[in-house]
């Protein structure tokens, strides 16, 4: 996804550690965790939602489809 390789991961870890300090880093990194999950997991919501959204469409018309087209024409058979 970023394309981060390992040596980039330890300078980004070693700054963090010299930022935070080593009792506030695991809470920082819980949070960032948590952070990703909700993240993940809205997008996963909204993704699903647009498909939702696109086969409804797409039902309604079969349904409309399958009702008869004009009533007229069973009158004048009459």
């Amino acid at each position: 996804m970023f394309n981060i390789g390992f040596p980039e991961l330890i300078i980004i870890l070693v700054l963090a550690l010299v930022i935070f300090g080593p009792k506030k880093l695991p809470e920082v990194g819980k949070a960032i965790g948590s952070g990703l999950k909700e993240f993940k997991k809205a997008t996963s919501d909204l993704q699903k939602a647009i498909e939702f959204d696109d086969d409804e469409p797409k039902s309604q018309a079969t349904a409309q489809e399958d009702k008869p087209k004009n009533t007229k024409d069973k009158d004048d058979n009459k």
